[in-house]
């Protein structure tokens, strides 16, 4: 896998050498007491903040890695626009390198101004929360149902790789949350209709979940469609059905954007992470 190329407009540093050698030695500082991390964040909020990503690094040690979670954060920082360096962690040598710095956690976590965090929900609602406008976007959805609607896909991926080729059954509920997801893009949302207009609008037109702009939801769902795509098509032959026209406009219009092409990783690295659970299969 090539080492990965951002454009020129992405807010960030990629740093891929050794994480022990980007681990600042006041940023690992882990006896610092709450109080102490809470008041350095009052004192930075008028200033550009340090934010450090850490995420799973892919099997050369060094490049992205299959982790939809680290890709949804680096999704959440792009899109909010603010600057932020990513560093790339080797699980292999994971329990070394992060001894000091976060002991028994796993990619995704993050450094705010020095202070950990390392819960991804936490994380996700931390950032919303904080970075807030008027300096940066807030990325909610209006629609509660466009974060409920692709909830249950992932978890029917698995049942369904990790049962092929004797699947059907798994596939069949597959495809019924590709119909529900598929059905909800279709559909206009109360945002679309113009009740003063006497068009009636019966296909949504809009180009993510949410509307027309990527939302959290986006970001917590694409990085899975991302995996189900590939890892479904290496190991099970299955493509997304060619009839659900509003999941292919969605990843068509998704994969346009910077935000979530830049950051999915290689699909070697994702063949690679389900390699050991298609040879488990029966």
């Amino acid at each position: 896998m090539p080492r990965p190329s951002f454009p020129a407009s992405l807010p960030l540093t990629l740093k891929v050498s050794s994480l022990r050698e980007q681990i600042p030695k006041e940023s690992a500082q882990a006896s610092a007491s709450s109080h102490t991390k809470e008041m350095a964040l009052r004192q930075n909020s008028d200033k550009e903040p340090i934010i450090e990503l850490f995420i799973k690094a892919g099997h050369d040690g060094e490049n992205v890695g299959n982790c939809p979670f680290c890709q949804s954060l680096f999704m959440v920082l792009w899109l909010k626009g603010v600057k932020f360096t990513v560093t790339t962690v080797d699980m292999r040598k994971k329990p070394e390198e992060l001894k000091d710095l976060a002991p028994g956690t796993n990619p995704p976590f993050l450094l705010y101004n020095g202070a950990l965090k390392t819960d991804f929900i936490k994380i996700e609602e931390f950032l919303e929360t904080t970075l807030a406008p008027p300096r940066y976007p807030h990325l909610s959805p209006l629609n509660k149902e466009s974060f409920d609607v692709g909830a249950d896909i992932f978890a029917k991926f698995s049942a369904f790789i990790k049962n092929s080729p004797n699947n059907s059954i798994q596939e069949q509920a597959l495809l019924r949350e590709f119909k529900r997801l598929d059905i909800y893009l279709n559909t206009p949302l109360p945002e679309e209709i113009d009740h003063n207009s006497r068009e009636n609008i019966t296909v949504s037109k809009r180009k993510y979940l949410d509307g027309n702009r990527l939302t959290l939801a986006d970001c917590n769902l694409l990085p899975k469609l991302h995996v189900i795509k590939v890892a479904a098509k290496k190991y099970c032959h299955f493509d997304i059905p060619s009839h659900f026209a509003g999941v292919h406009r969605y990843l068509q219009n998704a994969y346009e954007r910077e935000e979530f092409s830049q950051t999915c990783p290689a699909d070697i690295e994702i063949e690679k992470a389900y390699l050991s659970v298609a040879n488990r299969r029966s």
